[in-house]
């Protein structure tokens, strides 16, 4: 089995468990799953973790896809995406291919625009992270959000 076939394995493994899990119980769980499916991109993607009131998944996706450097995400389309699935919360997550995990000030504003974005449907932002080859950096657990 080649490497890709065996990571292509661990992850449909891994989100066959985060959606028949009750609730994600640990930010570690979220963040093996994000290393795992987006670190070794050549292209900035940002994905949306939609959760319901009890933080079970109920949607996983990419939903922007950028250039090396740099990804362009519209806060309407995720207002719009976390609206249609009912989510009470969502956690954020987006790759640096560059191999840097360190949030860039851009980050940072970006998240506080989605964040005030989804406060107005009372959808609560629980993190942001940032996935650079084997590093997750949190928002939340850094205090930034």
């Amino acid at each position: 089995m080649s490497d890709d076939q065996l990571i292509a394995s661990a992850l449909a493994i891994l989100s066959r468990r985060m959606r028949a899990t009750d609730q994600l119980s640990s930010p570690c769980a979220v963040r093996d799953y994000l290393r795992l499916s987006i670190s070794g991109r050549e292209h900035e993607v940002f994905v949306v973790v939609l959760l319901d009131a009890q933080h079970r998944v109920l949607r996983c996706e990419e939903l922007f896809r950028g250039t090396l450097t740099q990804t362009s995400v519209y806060p309407r389309e995720v207002v719009k995406l976390a609206f249609s699935a009912n989510a009470a919360s969502a956690i954020f997550a987006h790759n640096h291919p560059s191999g840097v995990s360190e949030p860039s000030r851009a980050d940072e504003l970006l998240t506080q625009n989605l964040k005030s974005a989804l406060a107005l449907v009372d959808v609560k932002v629980l993190d942001h992270f940032v996935v650079a080859g084997a590093e997750a950096i949190s928002f939340a657990e850094r205090g930034i959000l």
